[in-house]
């Protein structure tokens, strides 16, 4: 039988350990070195070395159309960045490092925005920022929407901003509700498919600034807001035109790719951190709407939008929700010239979600895809002070505005409700306004948070009689005692009887009013059928009232018997 030991007593194993010795530490430490690098380099999706053996030129855009698209012939055709390549920063060439050095960095330009409080339906109030240019009613306005955890201090949106200010342009930042250091005044939070807020807002400067034209942008989540109102507005919109940037698009896609690898997982735990740090901020009211304890306990964002979403927006399930407020389902009847722009890499909104063919199918829609760019990133040059998809935009809005194809509204009788579903929570980086206009973070956080009482204002006015100065809305108190409609004139003999009895259908009928004023505003009904239903509801009170207060005039009316009842 063959031994294993060797000729001078050692085996197999010693030998290996003797030669092993052998070898300096230094090189050890190399190899370790080497294989710590390809495991970063393929971790973090690194591109470093693929841009350097296509000589740093970077990669192609990649647009989808219809091919009888009018917009891009007439306008995307125009723009020389959508034509061109990207090529990201040789120190970020990476989704990952993008878009980690842009949420903890980002260089954004300084920016002093004028902040306007607006009043919504519901009582909310909202922040609306503003970087005002001129005084000129004509000049183009754009209204940014902030993604979900963002609100006007985030970096990308103060580029946004920024570059579109120094165009010429005036930019409104549309914080979401609960966000902007505004705390929550109703039982209602915004989701990914709350439009209602969007709606309002747009409807609100079209009335103010109808001269000018007013245009959106989209970012994230509120991209996918975007996308949602414009498919539900169709032709009735006044946007003359939008651009949508990172839109998760599929939200049922977007949370099976969110939980499916390492990296992944670490995006969803963040974003999940995010928004319990948000729902601190707002605790006692959704301690009373949704499951606390569950929303404390989330560590991804699906246990939060289950323990917290649904339960605020009725909802029965994730999914139900993820399924009803995607953006996907309503890409396909949008009416205006809109520009969309993800990029294939980008660590949080795949690109398995990104509706292809819904784009090509419809002709006011381009998409433009990049190879590289991360989530809302795409920083390029070597200094990274600029992001590539700003440019894009501006470029495009700007050829948009000088051409004849910016949407103009068609009024439309609508018939139907909007299915704005209701509520979600977002965090970030929360702002204060100081008193010379600066947006600051807020130190502190849940102390220094802006309530309804603090604002001093019951709504915001449109008295389109007051000039504004300089560019500031006109604020003051709402008079309860307006548009209040006083009882009908009775002779002196029946005033005390009248009045008591006017006071007590008052007092009966008040709450039926407030609730038709509500339906009326939410749904939009018509007035005259409310008016028939609050008639035929209140028909025994009104009519005694009506019988009593003209006994005497219908007396050579009405017969005898009818009068002693």
């Amino acid at each position: 039988m063959a031994s294993s030991a060797c000729p001078d007593g050692l085996s197999a194993v010693g030998i290996l350990y003797q030669a092993a010795s052998m070898v300096p530490l230094a090189h050890f430490l190399a190899t370790a070195l080497l294989f710590l690098v390809v495991f970063l380099y393929n971790f973090l999706e690194i591109h470093l070395l693929g841009d350097l053996f296509r000589g740093c030129r970077g990669d192609p855009v990649v647009l989808t159309f219809n091919s009888r698209s009018k917009i891009y012939e007439g306008v995307v055709s125009k723009c020389r960045i959508l034509h061109g390549r990207y090529l990201a920063s040789p120190w970020l060439s990476s989704p990952h490092l993008q878009t980690v050095f842009l949420n903890f960095f980002g260089r954004p330009p300084s920016v002093v925005y004028r902040r306007k409080l607006f009043s919504l339906h519901d009582g909310e109030t909202v922040a609306l920022d503003w970087l005002l240019t001129s005084d000129d009613d004509r000049t183009p306005i754009a209204v940014v929407v902030p993604g979900l955890t963002s609100d006007s201090f985030s970096p990308y949106l103060r580029h946004c901003a920024y570059s579109i200010a120094k165009h010429g342009w005036h930019v409104v930042v549309s914080n979401h509700r609960g966000l902007g250091g505004i705390s929550i005044t109703s039982d209602c939070f915004y989701n990914a498919g709350w439009t209602e807020d969007l709606r309002e807002v747009i409807n609100y400067l079209h009335q103010e600034y109808p001269k000018a034209p007013i245009f959106a942008v989209g970012t994230s989540i509120g991209a996918n807001i975007l996308v949602k109102y414009l498919g539900e507005e169709g032709e009735n919109t006044p946007l003359a035109g939008a651009a949508s940037i990172c839109s998760p698009w599929d939200l049922v896609v977007g949370d099976r790719f969110i939980s499916r690898k390492l990296v992944q997982r670490l995006y969803d735990k963040a974003l999940a951190i995010g928004l319990k740090g948000y729902a601190q901020l707002h605790q006692s009211t959704l301690t009373r709407l949704a499951n606390w304890e569950g929303i404390r306990k989330s560590t991804s964002v699906r246990d939060f939008d289950n323990h917290a979403t649904c339960h605020v927006g009725r909802f029965e399930t994730v999914d139900t929700y993820y399924r009803c407020c995607s953006s996907v389902n309503f890409i396909g009847k949008v009416a205006v010239p809109l520009l969309c722009i993800n990029a294939l890499d980008d660590p949080v909104c795949t690109r398995e979600a990104i509706p292809w063919d819904e784009c090509r199918a419809n002709k006011n829609v381009v998409l433009a895809t990049t190879t590289h760019g991360g989530h809302l990133a795409y920083f390029k040059g070597l200094t990274a002070k600029s992001l590539w998809w700003v440019g894009a935009v501006v470029e495009y809005l700007d050829v948009l505005h000088s051409s004849p194809f910016m949407h103009v509204q068609k009024k439309t009788q609508n018939f139907g409700m909007h299915h704005s579903l209701e509520s979600d929570i977002d965090k970030v980086p929360y702002v204060n306004i100081v008193e010379d206009g600066m947006v600051a973070p807020i130190i502190t956080e849940g102390t220094n948070l802006v309530t309804k009482d603090d604002l001093h204002v019951d709504r915001l006015s449109y008295d389109s009689n007051k000039p504004e100065v300089d560019g500031v809305l006109s604020v003051k108190k709402s008079d309860p005692t307006e548009n209040i409609i006083g009882p009908e004139p009775v002779e002196p003999a029946h005033k005390e009887e009248a009045e008591g009895i006017t006071k007590t259908i008052h007092d009966m009928t008040a709450p039926v009013k407030r609730s038709l004023n509500q339906l009326s505003r939410r749904y939009d009904i018509s007035r005259w059928l409310l008016a028939y239903i609050a008639i035929v509801a209140t028909w025994p009170l009104l009519g005694s009232a009506l019988s009593f207060v003209f006994r005497k005039k219908l007396r050579g009316f009405l017969p005898v018997a009818w009068l002693r009842r």
